[in-house]
């Protein structure tokens, strides 16, 4: 490994994780840390970034507390965070089904499912807190689907032989969202959180080491602002549009979390991306989004190609004797619903083998034939109605009658920054939660996980954990005067300043594009030494460019959407740069994370524990990043090598 790429650190510990019997260990955490009593709640005040589920749940709960809160979004209703996209369901381990579930079996599928690259503490905890996630929700009106008898409905999700997974038809996230928003508008009306939508975060304000504060722009007016606190709260999410082409709305963007990262919050495992195996493929060079298809079709959907190469018949016509259904045939205990970084890389070998269907070859079938000859066609409307209509109407092709085409995309990012099992990042009063850290999946998330991370986090983790740190406070007062507020302020200015003054003649997008398709090629669904090693010289020039030639029309005052993308763009460069540093320093493959140069003789991520059972944390560095390693101890599960056949 060069040494230009980047150098080493000291290690990294996470101090706040108790010992213990690991089912004792967060109720052991809840009593040892300190409380702050109701009066003095009432002059703290936390910033909440984001209103997904992480946001808005954490925002109602501290609200509820009797905190005071500024809370944020860019998007023009807090019910438009990119959570309302969610479709599948969310996982808990109930064990309505009586088919051997268990808060041990949830924590070690999770374990497992992130190929050992996961904290045991936490997932343990995520594990426990699933269960309380749905009576919360059920309280909150959340409409699951229920049994004829009135009792929630479960279903199978990957990586997972149990029914687990609570769902609203196909649109989990939104009822979720609505719940989790319901309870931060009864906030909003009490008094207790103050709401700004239309916000963008461009700085966090670091005062004597501490998160106090973070500069945002009025994405209407223009206007830039300063809100000072006690601490900050980011949960933005993930940063899959590094990619250009992902599942992520158009909007999702690293750039409040990359501001963090630059003021010295570490970075933990950027190259663990997730690449989900159900969406549509993409239609031509015109898209700028990707749509996904929920895992939850592969319950009674069925993959597969034909054996034959360039067979461009119709699904119909191609006999079942011609037809592999690759994943059952790989994969017999777990057949469709293996892992999605499985599915995925599956899904790659038979296309990349010529035996991929629709326009370029990529893509495979997901077939619903036989369940609705066994279920009658009803029943499978009643499931997934709105997602087969979804499909339909993307692609004009009736899935009760065509299969559907489906082809892997960019859908989660596993890593983020980094914290600790208080949600604490390593700059003392910024904590982070949901997507937007590193915490709880590893190197690959199981389906229905995430909204089960970001109710979690937001619900029952922070509002507990963020109290041991404000029991220190309330901290100096600060006004825009100080000279580190004054500093972030500057800072902003500056960089709006450049990209309108910048007199180039190539738009935003289009470096954008052009990004995108740098990390798919070479920091993708498998990654090489000498791919990542041009990915890097390709960024790099690609970034200088960017700097002497984007143009950003329009001006600072009003609504100026060249000028936002133009600051995310800007975030994403270095983030790319950074995944693929990542990327090649872990010359193992595990789960997301595929080097080429690693495989079982079967084709399968062959991990090497012996030198990367650890979290990679990157420091910010202007020469070049600085890794620090947290080392992973595995008590409870060992880490063999994972198998789903």
């Amino acid at each position: 490994m060069s040494i230009d790429y980047f150098r080493e650190g000291e290690p990294v510990a996470d101090a706040k994780a108790p010992a213990g019997p690991i089912n004792e260990r967060w109720e052991k955490r809840r009593f040892s840390g300190r409380l702050v009593n109701p009066a003095n709640r009432r002059k703290l005040r936390v910033i909440v970034v984001g209103t997904g589920l992480a946001g808005a749940s954490a925002a109602a709960t501290l609200g509820e507390l009797g905190y005071r809160v500024a809370n944020y979004c860019f998007q023009d209703s807090a019910r438009r965070a990119h959570s309302i996209a969610a479709q599948g369901g969310i996982n808990a381990a109930k064990n309505y089904r009586n088919d051997g579930d268990s808060v041990h079996r949830l924590f070690y599928d999770t374990v497992k499912g992130g190929d050992f690259r996961s904290r045991e503490s936490n997932v343990h905890r995520l594990a426990e807190v699933s269960t309380e996630i749905i009576d919360q929700c059920v309280a909150q009106g959340v409409p699951f689907a229920r049994e004829y008898g009135g009792l929630l409905d479960n279903r199978s999700f990957g990586g997972a032989q149990v029914s687990r997974t609570f769902y609203a038809r196909g649109q989990t996230g939104q009822q979720l969202l609505l719940g989790a928003y319901q309870a931060l508008q009864r906030q909003v009306a009490a008094g207790t959180v103050d709401l700004h939508t239309r916000h963008e975060m461009l700085e966090l304000v670091i005062v004597d080491g501490k998160a106090r504060g973070i500069i945002v722009r009025d994405l209407v007016t223009g206007e830039i602002s300063t809100e000072l606190a006690d601490a900050v709260v980011l949960a933005t999410g993930g940063y899959g549009n590094v990619y250009f082409l992902s599942t992520n709305a158009m909007g999702c963007n690293v750039t409040a979390g990359w501001r963090a990262h630059r003021k010295g919050a570490y970075f933990a495992n950027p190259c663990y991306t997730q690449i989900h195996p159900t969406c549509i493929p993409q239609s031509g060079e015109h898209q700028s989004k990707l749509t996904l298809m929920s895992e939850s079709l592969r319950n009674d959907g069925r993959v597969w190609v034909p054996k034959a190469k360039g067979d461009d018949r119709h699904p119909a016509d191609i006999p079942e004797a011609e037809r592999d259904y690759y994943l059952e045939r790989r994969y017999p205990a777990f057949g469709n619903l293996v892992p999605r970084d499985i599915a995925s890389r599956a899904a790659k070998i038979v296309c990349d083998e010529g035996h991929g269907v629709g326009p370029g070859g990529l893509g495979v079938y997901l077939d619903f034939a036989d369940a609705i000859a066994r279920l009658g066609k009803p029943a499978v409307e009643a499931k997934y109605g709105n997602l087969f209509d979804m499909y339909e109407r993307i692609t004009g092709e009736n899935p009760y009658e065509r299969p559907m085409r489906i082809y892997p995309a960019v859908h989660y990012t596993m890593g983020g920054l980094w914290v600790d099992y208080d949600l604490s990042s390593n700059i003392p009063g910024l904590f982070v939660s949901g997507e937007a850290n590193f915490s709880d999946h590893g190197a690959n998330r199981l389906g229905a996980s995430a909204l089960m991370q970001g109710l979690s986090d937001g619900y029952f983790v922070l509002p507990n954990t963020i109290s041991d740190y404000l029991a220190d406070g309330p901290f100096e007062a600060l006004d825009e005067s100080h000279e580190a507020v004054r500093a972030a302020r500057q800072a902003v200015d500056d960089r709006i300043a450049f990209f309108l003054g910048n007199e180039g003649d190539r738009t935003v997008d289009s470096f954008h594009r052009e990004l995108g398709k740098i990390m798919w090629e070479y920091c993708g669904m498998e990654r090489t030494d000498e791919g990542l090693r041009k990915a890097i010289g390709l960024i790099r020039d690609l970034k200088a460019e960017f700097y002497k030639r984007v143009k950003v029309t329009g001006k600072a005052e009003g609504l100026n959407q060249e000028l936002e993308k133009a600051g995310r763009v800007a975030d994403f460069f270095e983030l790319g740069e950074l995944m693929c540093i990542d990327a090649l320093h872990r010359t193992e493959s595990c789960g997301g994370h595929f080097r080429a140069e690693s495989q079982t003789e079967d084709g399968e991520a062959k991990r090497d524990d012996e030198h990367f059972s650890y979290v990679a944390a990157w420091e910010y560095g202007e020469d070049a990043p600085v890794l620090h390693k947290e080392s992973l101890v595995f008590e409870y599960v060992k880490p063999t090598q994972r198998s789903y056949k």
